[in-house]
């Protein structure tokens, strides 16, 4: 089941889910695992722009996925930047493909035009599974992060979630807030 995340009830599932992937991967570039305090602001603040959205199987949060603004600046108002996390045990169960669907679907509807997805390399799971949703690779930043004893590479991906309407010169419709 995909649903929106609730702070009080999945900060803390969620916290435990992501901390792996900081204190045994380079896929975060966190030093630190965030608390379930961190995650609920996180939660709240992007489930009132964007969106974040948990996925549940036998009664336990699986995986999470979400979506925030790729810049600052209002002319990046209709791009957005996702990640996806999936615990352990769900791994190649299609928690992340369920989770993308429909967070993908959510912000077609909100108008935004186009995603980003930043990857830490090597990573062929998430270049693979980002990749299975049309995402193509826009770039890489070398060396851009220490992390585990080492320089790491960044990968970017970009997915046009709307088609380019630019012929005419109109300024394509404002982003809406995401639906509840």
């Amino acid at each position: 089941m995909i649903r929106l995340a609730d702070p009080a009830r999945d900060a803390a599932a969620c916290a435990a889910i992501y901390a792996p992937y900081v204190t045994d991967s380079v896929a975060s570039f966190e030093e630190v695992p965030p608390d379930a305090s961190a995650f609920a602001a996180q939660i709240e603040q992007l489930g009132r722009s964007h969106g974040f959205l948990v996925c549940e199987r036998d009664g336990r949060v699986a995986g999470y996925a979400y979506a925030g603004p790729h810049r600052v600046r209002a002319a990046y108002r209709w791009a957005a930047d996702v990640s996806v996390y999936v615990h352990a045990d769900f791994h190649r169960s299609g928690v992340g493909r369920e989770l993308y669907t429909e967070l993908f679907t959510r912000l077609r509807a909100q108008g935004i035009r186009v995603l980003g997805a930043g990857i830490t390399l090597p990573n062929a799971g998430s270049v693979g599974l980002h990749e299975s949703f049309g995402f193509e690779p826009v770039g890489v930043w070398r060396a851009i992060g220490w992390k585990a004893g080492a320089w790491r590479d960044v990968g970017w991906w970009r997915l046009q979630l709307a088609p380019q309407d630019e012929a005419d010169g109109a300024a394509p419709t404002e982003p809406a807030p995401p639906a509840a």
